[in-house]
C-alpha cells in the first residue's frame, strides 16, 4: 500500500507517514517479544522475521526523494535495522557501513549538499552531516544515535582516529580539544528522544554506555599486557563500574586481580578473583589467576587445588546465555587472544599446567597420574590437537611422553615408565633412517621432524633409568648404549650443533635424574 499510495497531498504523505511508524514500532516490539521468548528456533524465526520487515521498510522509505519530515523515522529504522542485523550476525559488517553512509547522503540531499558524499572518507561525510545538523534540530537524537553505531563499527574495526574525530565533533562544546577517549565518551551527551519518537531497540545513550565500558575494557587489557599497570587499574575500574554483564564482569574482575597482583598486592587481588568466581559460571579465567597468586605466595597446596578445579570446570560444556538483541558490550569485544592473561585455553593444557606444576614441586605421584591422563585425552581423540599453553611455553606431544615417564620414574613407576617409552617409540622411531649412508639426508630434513632424533635417544635414556630402578643392569646399559649410539649418528660435523645435542642428552638426564 505504501507504494501504491499517492503522494500528491499533504494528508497523503501524513497518512504514508504514519502508516511506515506503525509499521516500524510494531517490528520493534515483534523483536522484543523474540528477545523474551525462551524457544531459541522461535526466537531466531521470530529476529529474522523482523529483520526482514525492517529491511523492507528502509527500502520502501528510500525509494521516495528525502525530505526532512520523513528523515527521522527513516534514521530509526535504519539504526534498528543496523542493530538487529549486527546482534543476528554476531558482528558488524561492512555492509552496515554502507547503511550508514547511505543515511547520511539522504541528509545532505534535503539540505542540496550531494558533493560532500566521500570526498574525504566516510569520516568526511559524517563532518559534513554534523556541521548540516545545526539546522534540522529535529534530525539531531536519530543522528547521535546513527553516531553511537558508527562508533560502534570503528571501535570494532580499530579505526581509532576516525572515532576521536567523531567523538570530538559530537562533545564540541565540551572537550574539542581532547583525544581521551574514555573522557570523550563520557562526556557525549545524546539528546533525549521525545516521547511521540518512533520506537527504537536501543536509545542512543544506552548505546553510548555500552561503548564506554567496551573501550574501558579493551584499553585497560592492553594496557595490562604492556605493562601500564596504573592506567590499567583506572581503565578496568571504570569499565566495572559501567553497563557490564555477568559474564564480563568475570572477565574485568579476573584481570583486576591480575593488575593487582603484578603491582604487588596479593590480598586485594584475591578479593577480586572470589568476586569473579561469584558472578558467573565461567570460572576458568579467575581459577588460572589465583593459581598464578598462590605460586607467587608460595602457597603450593592452594595452587595446585586451583589448577585441579581449573582442570574440572574446562571439562563441563556450558549452554551460553541468549543474548538481547541489542549491541551489547561482548559484541564490541575482539576475539579472546591465546596470549592474554585471561585465556585459559583447553581442559588438556590445564591438565598440563597441573601435571608440570605437581612434577616440579616434588609431587612426583600425583605428576604420574596427571600425565597418564593427560595422554589418555590425546590418544583417545577427544582432543586431538595438543598446544602448548602461551606461558610458559609447553611441550610438544612427543615431549609430553618424555615428561610423562621422567615423572613415573620419579614416582617409583619404572615399568609403567617403560610401558610410556615403548608408546613414544612406536610413534616415532620410524621416522629414523635405517641405514647409516641415510642419515646426512635425514638431517637436511629440518622441515620433517628435526628433532626426532633428539626424542628417540631421550626416549632410550628414561628407559635406562627405569631399568636401572627395576634392577636389571644389562637392560639399562644396552639403552643407554642405544641412546649414545643415536645421539653420535644423528650428530652433524657442525661442532656447535652437536654441542646442542649433546646439551639436550644431558639436559634431559640432570632433570629427571640427578634432581
Amino acid at each position: 500500500m505504501a507504494h501504491q499510495t499517492p503522494l500528491g497531498s499533504s494528508a497523503s504523505h501524513v497518512s504514508c507517514l504514519d502508516l511506515w511508524r506503525e509499521k516500524n514500532d510494531q517490528l520493534v516490539r515483534q523483536a522484543k517479544v523474540a528477545q523474551d521468548s525462551s524457544l531459541p528456533m522461535r526466537r531466531q524465526q521470530l529476529a529474522q522475521d523482523a529483520l526482514e520487515g525492517l529491511r523492507g521498510l528502509l527500502c520502501s522509505l528510500r525509494g521516495l526523494p528525502a525530505t526532512v519530515s520523513v528523515l527521522p523515522l527513516e534514521l530509526t529504522v535504519i539504526c534498528n535495522f543496523i542493530t538487529l542485523r549486527a546482534n543476528l550476525a554476531q558482528g558488524f559488517t561492512e555492509d552496515l557501513a554502507q547503511d550508514i553512509q547511505q543515511g547520511l547522503e539522504r541528509v545532505l540531499e534535503t539540505q542540496g549538499q550531494l558533493e560532500a558524499r566521500l570526498e574525504h572518507g566516510l569520516w568526511g561525510l559524517w563532518d559534513s552531516t554534523l556541521r548540516v545538523s545545526s539546522l534540522l534540530p529535529e534530525l539531531l537524537p536519530a543522528l547521535h544515535h546513527l553516531a553511537g553505531l558508527q562508533a560502534a563499527l570503528w571501535l570494532t574495526t580499530n579505526r581509532l582516529g576516525d572515532l576521536t574525530l567523531l567523538l570530538q565533533t559530537l562533545t564540541v562544546s565540551q572537550s574539542r580539544a581532547s583525544e581521551d577517549m574514555l573522557l570523550l565518551l563520557k562526556t557525549w551527551r545524546p539528546p533525549a528522544e521525545e516521547s511521540d519518537a518512533p520506537l527504537t531497540l536501543q536509545d542512543a545513550r544506552g548505546l553510548r554506555d555500552v561503548l564506554l565500558t567496551a573501550f574501558a575494557y579493551r584499553q585497560g587489557l592492553q594496557e595490562l599486557i604492556t605493562g601500564s599497570l596504573p592506567k590499567a587499574l583506572s581503565s578496568l575500574h571504570e569499565a566495572a563500574s559501567g553497563l557490564c554483564p555477568r559474564s564480563l564482569l568475570v572477565q574485568v574482575y579476573t584481570a583486576l586481580g591480575t593488575c593487582l597482583r603484578k603491582m604487588g598486592s596479593p590480598q586485594r587481588a584475591l578479593l577480586y578473583l572470589v568476586a569473579a568466581l561469584k558472578e558467573g559460571s565461567t570460572w576458568g579465567p579467575p581459577l588460572l589467576e589465583a593459581s598464578r597468586l598462590y605460586q607467587q605466595l608460595g602457597n603450593i597446596a592452594a595452587e595446585i587445588e586451583s589448577l585441579e578445579l581449573l582442570v574440572e570446570a574446562l571439562s563441563i560444556t556450558r549452554i551460553p546465555e541468549a543474548r538481547q538483541l541489542l549491541i551489547e558490550v561482548e559484541l564490541l569485544l575482539p576475539q579472546p587472544d591465546p596470549a592474554s592473561p585471561l585465556h585459559c585455553g583447553t581442559q588438556s593444557q590445564a591438565k598440563y599446567l597441573l601435571a608440570s606444576r605437581c612434577l616440579q614441586t616434588g609431587r612426583a605421584a600425583d605428576a604420574a597420574e596427571h600425565y597418564l591422563d593427560l595422554l589418555a585425552l590425546l590418544l583417545d581423540g577427544s582432543e586431538p590437537k595438543f598446544s602448548p599453553p602461551p606461558c610458559p611455553p609447553g611441550p610438544c606431544v612427543p615431549e609430553l611422553f618424555l615428561e610423562a615417564a621422567a615423572a613415573l620414574i620419579q614416582a617409583g613407576r619404572a615399568q609403567d615408565a617403560l610401558t610410556v617409552c615403548e608408546e613414544l617409540l612406536s610413534r616415532t622411531s620410524f621416522l629414523l633412517p635405517k641405514r647409516p649412508r641415510l642419515w646426512e639426508d635425514a638431517r637436511r630434513r629440518t622441515k620433517e621432524s628435526p628433532h626426532c632424533s633428539h626424542w628417540v635417544s631421550a626416549t632410550h635414556l628414561l628407559q635406562g633409568q627405569a631399568w636401572v630402578q627395576l634392577g636389571a643392569q644389562k637392560e639399562a646399559i644396552s639403552e643407554y648404549s642405544r641412546c649414545l649410539e643415536l645421539l653420535f649418528r644423528a650428530t652433524p660435523k657442525d661442532k656447535e650443533q652437536g654441542e646442542l645435542d649433546l646439551v639436550f642428552l644431558w639436559w634431559w638426564w640432570f632433570h629427571f635424574h640427578v634432581s
